[in-house]
């Protein structure tokens, strides 16, 4: 097996304050690449496991080389198109402006996405067939986003992956603005690609609102409320998705930007893994979902039981959350246990 996880994606760069203020009054920016596909894929790649993207560049832009460049430090394979930019107007890699919030403000995004190269992707720009039948794919990681700017490439995967016999991930990750004007094209489409997921992941907005499975109003802020809503859609998921063995959420309660209360909930073949949400410091919250999802499909890759795959993802969820970076960057997998465990003792 050369590949554990691949990954399609549209990357772009994030643009974060310096210390916790807000991008309106100015000042100094951080830059990072960003992309939530290979924010999952981080956790992977750093702990070991051999990882594949698949992306579009364009061609002689300064954040293309520093995309590429920041990818391979995470030990990633990278295969991209280079898409001549066009002039001026033309394409470019999207950016992404976020503060981290502090106390009762909080976070502010705004996601620039106009032009965006990650949109030109398609199947043909790489030879599928080789991937999968030559070099050889565990797990492919699909997220909403991507199926959203590009579905026809993100079903051809999904496709090429079940002929293959590669298990399917698909975090739904619906967002309204993606979705507007294209309501029945994508539910189409994300339909198609659930029914080949062997894992799916999203909260009961994400099905109803992306599959339109019918289910309880969301929970709103009331975490118990949101885990009743979740565990009794579960079964009309199975049933309309009998393909997919893991089914899986997060519970987030934000008391303020440095404190949430986090939990999780993690369905696979052989039980349903309930996590109470617990409360965790915050340095910035954007990621810490995609924490989790890289933190589940580690576990699933190595073969772990449903309760050990879901208190590694939860874990990995917080160590997210902890850093600057939109992923989790694990030393090792001691370090994401301690967190499970509530050890923040100093490691000599």
């Amino acid at each position: 097996m050369k590949y554990s996880l691949l990954v399609p994606t549209s990357m772009g760069v994030r643009l974060t304050p310096a210390g916790r203020q807000p991008a309106y009054t100015g000042g100094s920016f951080t830059i990072q690449a960003t992309s939530a596909e290979t924010n999952v894929a981080s956790v992977s790649s750093y702990l070991g496991l051999p990882v594949k993207v698949l992306t579009a560049f364009v061609k002689g832009h300064p954040f293309a080389s520093f995309i590429k460049a920041d990818l391979r430090s995470r030990g990633m394979d990278v295969e991209g198109v280079e898409v001549p930019q066009g002039g001026p107007w033309g394409y470019r890699h999207q950016i992404n402006i976020a503060d981290s919030g502090a106390g009762l403000r909080g976070p502010r995004v705004w996601n620039d996405r106009a032009g965006e190269v990650g949109r030109t992707l398609r199947a043909e720009d790489f030879d599928l067939e080789h991937i999968f039948g030559d070099d050889d794919v565990e797990m492919v990681h699909l997220s909403g986003l991507i199926a959203a700017l590009s579905p026809s490439f993100c079903l051809s995967l999904a496709e090429t992956a079940m002929q293959y016999g590669a298990r399917v991930s698909f975090d739904l990750n619906y967002r309204a603005s993606f979705w507007e004007g294209r309501e029945a094209e994508l539910r189409d489409s994300f339909k198609a690609i659930a029914s080949l997921s062997d894992i799916l992941i999203g909260n009961e907005e994400d099905f109803q609102l992306c599959l339109g499975i019918k289910g309880p109003a969301a929970g709103g802020k009331d975490l118990a409320a949101k885990t009743d809503a979740f565990r009794s859609m579960i079964e009309d998921i199975r049933m309309q998705y009998p393909q997919a063995k893991v089914v899986a959420t997060t519970l987030r309660e934000v008391i303020d930007a440095g404190r949430h209360l986090w939990g999780a909930i993690v369905s696979g073949p052989e039980q349903t893994v309930v996590i109470p949400p617990r409360e965790i410091s915050v340095l910035d919250r954007i990621g810490g979902g995609d924490g989790f999802v890289g933190g589940l499909l580690y576990g699933l890759l190595k073969g772990w039981n449903t309760e050990r795959c879901a208190q590694f993802a939860w874990a990995c969820g917080v160590l997210a959350v902890t850093l600057l970076t939109d992923y989790a960057h694990p030393a090792d997998e001691e370090q994401v246990w301690g967190i499970w465990n509530g050890n923040a003792r100093v490691q000599r």
